[in-house]
């Protein structure tokens, strides 16, 4: 299967020469174009506790100190039916994201090619963002700064090929054959199946995502729900549930975003996390709850975050270095989009 996957591959890269979380079909371009996606962003971070430990969730692992969240550069370009990103960054994110590569391959955050002979179906090979799960690993991508439990012991890419194929209005279907989640390459022989279902109605306000991966010792059903209310407000929902070799766990997040001006918004995530099987290592339920405010200026976005994640068990440790339930955290973010 390995070597179908390679052979597949190398027809496509020899007649080119070049993300996810949301709707995976888009039509062939007539027109040829290239694209060029630049940002960075950084952060400092204080727990309440003054503890590092007490961070469970990817990318903002440190305390009382000012952080490279990322440096990112992204080329997208299309050749008539043919289209390739290449999508590079450094700093932590990029690292966590990437976390079993070595040395340079850490920067490859997505790499892939795509042939659309018409405009019903297009295939993908490569490494790209999995489409499971609402939050995205661009910190500009997201409303909080912070990530989700389920973002976070998640699949973060895949590395493989899949064909997007449109079924006609806003509902679309992806099928694809990938190495073990999160491996650019393996010699492991068995493969994962993903695929994405994928809807909406007329006007686009209600969008639903169904998501699955799936092969040895691993599935993941996951449902994404994209409601806006009004012009200024929204509501987001993840769900999701991961079975690894007969444990497993689930993340049930809420999303609220309201945007009383284009200067200004605000994202309010309420997660529900239950690992209490010890199937993602948490070993315990946990609800947290993250504010962000989002001010807008120009090509700048500050966000000031509040968040507290509240456990069954005594996961985390306070002030005095006693083991507690609970935990806290007062971040700031910066981010600049070129």
């Amino acid at each position: 299967m390995k070597k179908t996957i390679l052979t597949f591959g190398s027809i496509l890269l020899a007649i080119i020469c070049v993300n996810a979380q949301s709707d995976t079909t888009k039509p062939a371009a007539a027109a040829n174009t290239t694209t060029y996606t630049t940002y960075i962003d950084g952060y400092y971070r204080s727990d309440f506790a003054g503890l590092q430990s007490n961070n469970k969730t990817s990318f903002t692992n440190s305390n009382n100190s000012f952080q490279l969240g990322m440096a990112s550069f992204k080329v997208d370009q299309t050749l008539g039916k043919f289209a390739g990103t290449v999508d590079l960054g450094y700093g932590k994110r990029a690292d966590e994201f990437s976390y079993n590569d070595r040395g340079l391959a850490t920067s490859v955050k997505q790499a892939y090619v795509s042939y659309a002979p018409n405009s019903v179906i297009k295939f993908t090979v490569g490494k790209w963002a999995t489409h499971i799960g609402y939050e995205l690993l661009d910190a500009y991508s997201n409303r909080n700064y912070s990530m989700s439990y389920g973002f976070s012991y998640g699949p973060f890419f895949h590395t493989g090929l899949r064909a997007d194929i449109a079924l006609g209005g806003k509902s679309a279907f992806m099928i694809g054959l990938a190495e073990p989640t999160d491996y650019t390459s393996s010699k492991v022989e068995a493969k994962m199946i993903i695929a994405q279902f994928s809807t909406g109605t007329k006007d686009d306000k209600l969008k639903g995502f169904l998501n699955y991966q799936g092969g040895k010792d691993k599935t993941q059903f996951d449902l994404v729900l994209n409601g806006v209310v009004t012009s200024q407000f929204g509501i987001n929902y993840d769900g999701t549930v991961c079975n690894l070799a007969g444990t497993s766990w689930t993340s049930n997040a809420l999303y609220l975003n309201y945007d009383p001006s284009a200067k200004v918004g605000f994202a309010l995530r309420s997660e529900y996390f239950n690992d209490a099987n010890g199937a993602a290592g948490v070993g315990s339920s946990i609800f947290q709850n993250t504010l962000s405010v989002n001010f807008h200026l120009n090509k700048f976005t500050i966000i000031p975050e509040l968040r507290l994640d509240n456990a069954a068990d005594k996961i985390f440790v306070n002030g005095t270095n006693v083991k507690s339930t609970g935990s806290g955290n007062f971040l700031i973010a910066a981010v600049y989009k070129f």
